[in-house]
């Protein structure tokens, strides 16, 4: 991790241009460091929930995070020093106007600020973007990730074990063990505003409510790859100018049309979820238990009302 300058001299005029209180040297420079700490324990966090493919962009959002800090920081600094405050200065003569700008420069600089506290929230989410149910490497994807979800919770509750232990320098050596730093040993044991350390409850709950609903999903596409492989030698159905295909291999239920449907038709398709792939020549839909009975409703309507 990589710590990037902060200026001193920027954040010394600043106080004393808003402020009585005399500047304590590096203060700003170690407010910095302190946030660039926390958002390295976020990081680290995460990359123990994810796939190690994430890692390498968790560190890159990490690195990004800790520049544009440092640049907002600075910006703010050298913005808040331009004018002093009327506090400071007096009535007398106060430059409203060049206040006024400084006052529309801080609001700038706030939004930039946002824009750079929304990079620890890209990185909370990094690695756990959804895997489509049609992804060929669906249930791979969704067993890896169970695995280190499963993985997490254990740490999760191996750490909250040793943070408990009466002796804690016993504790600590168990989390150094586990791996983790002193300062993400330091972390752990700093009580949040409800006064809890370690890994609050709700890290646990929400992180054993995604096992569960993995496992489910899991199960669901297994269940509709094993019915998709049991009909993978069926004949395609065929009616009027129409046939009805289960692609197994593409996890996609298709109707392929000897000709042009007519709008009325192509409503029909478009109404049940069923959209026009050129690349296949063929209205479809995702594979599934709602894939079939969409398509049973349109056949049941094209046999009723053949196409002329």
């Amino acid at each position: 991790m990589k710590y990037y300058p902060i200026n001193e001299d920027a954040a010394k005029r600043a106080k004393e241009a808003n402020s009585y209180n005399n500047y304590v040297p590096g203060s700003a420079t170690k407010s910095y460091q302190v946030m660039v700490d926390e958002a390295a324990a976020i990081a680290a966090r995460q990359k123990d929930r994810v796939d190690s493919m994430y890692h390498e962009k968790i560190d890159r959002l990490l690195d990004v995070y800790a520049r544009k800090l440092a640049e907002v920081i600075n910006k703010g600094n050298e913005i808040d020093a331009r004018v002093p405050s009327i506090l400071i200065t007096g009535g007398s003569n106060f430059p409203i106007k060049k206040k006024d700008k400084q006052n529309a420069a801080r609001e700038r600089n706030a939004e930039e600020y946002a824009k750079v506290q929304h990079l620890l929230r890209v990185i909370r989410s990094t690695g756990m973007g959804g895997i489509m149910s049609d992804d060929k490497d669906a249930i791979a994807k969704l067993k890896s990730r169970l695995k280190d979800l499963e993985r997490h919770q254990e740490r999760i509750k191996a750490a909250n074990a040793a943070i408990r232990m009466k002796d804690t320098a016993k504790g600590d050596a168990k989390l150094t063990e586990m791996g983790y730093t002193a300062d993400e040993i330091k972390q752990l044991r700093t009580p949040d505003y409800c006064g809890r350390v370690g890994y609050p409850s709700y890290e646990l709950s929400n992180n054993n409510a995604n096992i569960h609903r993995i496992r489910d999903r899991i199960a669901a596409l297994e269940r509709e790859a094993q019915r998709a492989e049991e009909h993978e030698a069926d004949e395609p159905v065929t009616g009027d100018g129409y046939g009805l295909v289960e692609n197994a291999e593409l996890g996609r239920i298709q109707f392929i049309f000897d000709d042009k449907p007519d709008a009325d038709i192509r409503d029909l398709l478009k109404t049940n979820g069923f959209r026009w792939a050129p690349s296949q020549g063929a209205w479809q839909r995702m594979l599934n238990d709602n894939g079939r009975r969409a398509a049973r409703l349109v056949r049941a309507k094209l046999d009723a009302h053949p196409e002329d």
